[in-house]
């Protein structure tokens, strides 16, 4: 086959820059949306706001990212991987500024939310570009790495929040004019990239996918003419696609409730333990990121060798626990906090943080990739829109320590969906993917499927 010729040695070299750059997205996607949660504390002393309109900024940009992702992944197959991958970051460069210059809480809620769009569009259209350019062997390495820096994002945003807090009360308009900054930089070098080959051809353009061939491996490849039959998007709820459909948008969808819920609430449930200290509140809530980010190394330096669908079981199972250890103290103290919250997003990064920019991309016909993505990452948004809304209602009605209850749940679930659902796709190229069907997973070893797409 044609795209054999992207898994030469010798493409190693563009296929980092590739990846490099997609990874600059989420990592300002992290960045952005953490920075809402260290800057918070700061917003509140100076606008006087209700729980009500602090869930809503809080929850603005994620709102934002489910129609982005719905909307923009959609037109990411309709219009190419490139165009949509260049204009996001346009989104990411405005309202970011646009954020840091609101002059009321309404103003801050709408421009994060027109920020979120940009954010959740760059989910699917990364991800897909990354997979799409990617060598068959190193594939999960590349895509887990975008999980990653979203997590450096997140780091980052705790480091600028310690360095901007002695700035004084405008310091949180400053923490939220950085990531404009980083975007900015980002979108000079993502002009640069190709389209990926692999669209061109599913859109049967087929000389200008050879042309882009000829151009990133130097040698003339012939792309054989697309089939006449194309997978309309409505595909994904078919006979053929549910079990996959299901599999990627549930287990991100319980990831999404319990990870948000606790990593954007972090800063207020340590507040209480740190005797008034705004330092302490940042510095044990960096170290939560800190661990969070060392699980999504730990899950891209693992996910080639010992594969996707023990990972992402681990992951489920070491999270289960730690929230279940959480919920049954009433009465923790800092440390405990502390580190019992570092464990569970460590283990929840090392495979549902990661492998989800894995799977939704290898799942899925190159036709309808980025708009499978794009569904995915929307269902996963309403769980992160879950967690954040419903957590500070249930900790007024029970306490911290019974509505770390609802989360611990909520991982069982995605623990039993990956352990039913999750297939083994490590060393399969894209193409011998597309052709298996959904409804004879192997969960052997050498994950052998022999099943035939419908």
């Amino acid at each position: 086959m044609s795209f054999e010729h992207l898994d030469s040695p010798e493409l190693k070299r563009f296929q980092r820059k590739v990846t490099l750059l997609s990874a600059a997205g989420t990592f300002l996607d992290g960045f952005d949306l953490t920075v809402i949660a260290v800057a918070m504390p700061l917003i509140l002393n100076q606008w006087d706001i209700g729980p009500g309109l602090q869930g809503l900024i809080t929850s603005s940009a994620v709102i934002g990212s489910l129609i982005g992702a719905l909307w923009l992944g959609n037109l990411t197959d309709k219009f190419g991987r490139k165009a949509m991958y260049v204009v996001d970051l346009l989104a990411f460069v405005v309202f970011a500024a646009l954020t840091a210059f609101a002059q009321a809480p309404w103003q801050l809620i709408l421009f994060r939310f027109l920020l979120g769009i940009g954010i959740g569009a760059d989910y699917p259209i990364s991800a897909t570009l990354v997979s799409e350019f990617s060598s068959t062997k190193s594939r999960g390495k590349h895509s887990t790495s975008l999980g990653a820096m979203w997590f450096v994002g997140a780091v980052t945003a705790y480091l600028v929040g310690i360095l901007l807090v002695p700035v004084g009360p405008s310091a949180w308009r400053y923490m939220l004019m950085v990531g404009a900054v980083f975007a900015l930089i980002v979108f000079f070098f993502r002009v640069t990239l190709p389209e990926s080959p692999r669209w061109l051809a599913s859109r049967g353009r087929e000389k200008e996918a050879e042309e882009i061939m000829l151009k990133i491996t130097g040698q003339k490849v012939a792309i054989p003419l697309a089939s006449a039959s194309k997978t309309k998007f409505s595909h994904v709820f078919s006979k053929t696609l549910f079990k996959r459909t299901f599999f990627v948008c549930g287990f991100w969808f319980c990831y999404a409730v319990a990870y948000y819920g606790i990593s954007m609430y972090t800063p207020t449930i340590l507040k209480p333990f740190t005797d008034g200290s705004q330092m302490m509140v940042y510095m044990g809530s960096g170290t939560v990121s800190l661990l969070g980010l060392l699980g999504a190394i730990v899950g891209t330096n693992l996910v080639e060798r010992i594969g996707r669908r023990p990972l992402i079981i681990t992951s489920f199972t070491g999270l289960s626990i730690a929230l279940i250890i959480l919920a049954l103290n009433p009465t923790p103290t800092l440390s405990f906090l502390v580190i019992l919250f570092s464990l569970a997003v460590l283990f929840a990064n090392m495979g549902g943080g990661i492998l989800n920019f894995v799977y939704p991309t290898e799942l899925f016909p190159t036709s309808i990739r980025a708009s499978a993505s794009g569904l995915a990452t929307g269902v996963s948004r309403i769980g992160s829109i879950m967690g954040i809304l419903v957590f500070p209602n249930l900790v007024a009605a029970w306490g911290n320590s019974k509505a770390l209850w609802f989360f611990a749940v909520i991982s069982l679930i995605g623990l039993i969906i990956s352990a039913l659902l999750a297939p083994e796709t490590k060393g399969k190229r894209l193409e011998d993917l597309n052709n298996e069907s959904t409804s004879n997973f192997d969960h052997s070893p050498n994950g052998e499927n022999h099943g035939k797409m419908a």
